[in-house]
């Protein structure tokens, strides 16, 4: 009798446990699978001339964030000024991913929308939104279809990634980047990095 009544109770209490280890995970830390692989390569538009193309192996030899964003997303309004002092401070390039900028809108149809005037709403839009509330990106590119967010592995709109000068990953932020996180957790992996060189 007494052995019915334990089993249950320590099943109980190892789930309540983990369960209270669960929430002492911080929710920005997911861990990667492409931390310390290659980023995967892209070549894609510029917002500013989309004529012109970047590619990752343009960075070659840098150490650089790219931070994926877009003009929709309400947490990367929040986290645009921390951007904007980094750049103003030229510690490290960030470059933006303008992550679907038109079809994650979710107030627009973009259904039979041809891929030019996609690719010009959304050079519009991003233009406009970076003209608005400053731009702190060395450039930005259009990741129009979000190919490029998914090869990365992005789960949502801000997210940052640290790449060294061999282009790989070697930090994931997940969310928008407060001023803590980026003086505690991302300038010192930027400094360990450069010291590794």
């Amino acid at each position: 009798m007494k052995a019915k009544f334990l089993v249950p109770l320590f099943l109980f209490l190892g789930l309540v446990g983990f369960l209270a280890f669960g929430l002492t995970l911080n929710p920005r830390e997911v861990p990667s699978p492409l931390i310390d692989k290659p980023a995967p390569a892209f070549t894609l538009a510029r917002v500013d001339d989309p004529a012109q193309q970047f590619a990752l192996a343009d960075m070659r030899g840098k150490v650089w964030l790219l931070n994926v964003w877009a003009s929709w997303c309400v947490a990367c309004r929040q986290e645009h000024p921390v951007l904007v002092d980094l750049a103003r401070r030229d510690v490290v390039p960030v470059v933006g991913l303008n992550y679907k900028e038109v079809r994650g809108d979710g107030q627009l149809d973009v259904r039979g929308m041809a891929p030019e005037a996609e690719t010009t709403l959304a050079v519009e839009r991003a233009r406009r939104w970076l003209g608005d509330h400053g731009n702190p990106y060395m450039l930005s590119v259009l990741d129009i279809d979000g190919r490029v967010g998914i090869d990365f592995g992005v789960y949502g709109v801000p997210e940052t990634f640290l790449i060294d000068g061999n282009g790989k990953i070697r930090y994931k932020h997940i969310g928008p980047i407060t001023p803590e996180n980026l003086q505690q957790v991302i300038l010192p992996k930027v400094e360990e990095i450069r010291r590794a060189g």
